[in-house]
């Protein structure tokens, strides 16, 4: 019997896109009696394409190494339970669609779509928050674009240099057809973010009809915290990693540690944590206006497309009828 066989697999998938409410939905559903997602949120075991250039520790992330060790993130499902998982970066990858058919055909799959320049603002804010980017200014990280394709002008301690190449990740058409080639289009949801933040509790349930579970059972809304704009990125990185190691020390380095170590007990405080997250981070100011008009510009003929592949209006919905 193979170990796919002999294990529970995921019955569905949440997969993408980042910044569109994958978290909320995650915490929501595994709240669900009826169904079971690991602690690890996002195992990404699928997407081999848009692997870490860094090397992991094999002991640290088990559950992207084979299959076995992927598969034992869901041994604890209870008999009957809806098993899932959510990996934002399977909706980019061109090779997860394939291989999660592979192991599940009858995988039950699960989308959401944000307006493409609201989406890139905020995908910019959390890469600058996850040290892969280090313009902190939309517009000059966009422009770099074209040389990172070529790899060039990537930030050295950017271990996932195909996040930096932000327009492919507008390509929601393409993206979806991806899953579409290798699932009926039946077992594909696609959610729009809109409405996931005017009714949570209605776009949840919505989910879990798709999923047929008890849409009765109480559902406890979530709302994540925004993405800070980083003031301080020298500070901000001494911050992460002591984060890290207080909190997944598993998956700290040793400068995390040491950082951790070397922390004053009264400095590890929450209250005088709080003082110390408002030095080194802030509230985003607002958006550029004109780069946001020229990302709509930019991208009007996708949100057409999309419009027309899902059979939904997004050009009204997102505002780009009034794109010249």
């Amino acid at each position: 019997m193979s170990v796919a066989a002999a294990q529970r697999t995921p019955d569905f998938f949440i997969v993408g896109h980042q910044k569109c409410g994958t978290t909320a939905l995650y915490q929501m559903l595994r709240g669900h009696p009826q169904i079971f997602m690991p602690d690890v949120k996002e195992p990404r075991f699928f997407a081999s394409d848009l692997r870490s250039r860094l090397v992991e520790r094999a002991a640290a992330v088990p559950h992207r190494r084979t299959l076995e060790g992927y598969l034992a993130l869901f041994a604890a499902a209870a008999p009957g339970q809806r098993v899932g998982e959510a990996s934002p970066e399977y909706l980019r990858s061109h090779e997860a669609p394939r291989g999660i058919a592979q192991l599940r055909p009858d995988a039950r799959i699960v989308a959401i779509l944000r307006e493409p320049a609201s989406f890139l603002r905020s995908f910019h804010l959390q890469m600058v928050s996850s040290h892969v980017e280090t313009r902190r200014d939309l517009r000059r990280a966009l422009a770099l674009e074209p040389a990172r394709r070529r790899g060039r002008r990537i930030p050295r301690r950017c271990h996932h240099p195909e996040s930096l190449h932000y327009s492919e990740h507008v390509r929601y058409v393409e993206q979806l057809r991806r899953f579409h080639a290798v699932f009926p289009r039946e077992q594909v949801l696609v959610l729009i973010y809109d409405d996931f933040r005017a009714d949570n509790e209605a776009t949840v349930r919505g989910v879990l009809r798709f999923l047929d579970v008890d849409q009765q059972v109480p559902v406890q809304t979530v709302q994540t915290k925004p993405v800070k704009a980083v003031r301080l990125p020298q500070l901000h990185r001494l911050a992460d990693a002591a984060r890290t190691a207080r909190t997944r020390p598993e998956s700290s380095k040793p400068f995390g540690r040491a950082v951790h170590a070397l922390t004053p007990a009264p400095l590890r405080d929450e209250r005088v944590r709080a003082r110390w997250r408002s030095v080194v981070y802030r509230t985003p100011r607002p958006p550029d206006e004109e780069l946001m008009r020229e990302l709509r510009r930019r991208f009007k003929g996708e949100v057409e497309a999309v419009s027309d592949y899902l059979g939904r209006d997004l050009v009204t919905l997102w505002g780009y009828d009034r794109v010249g």
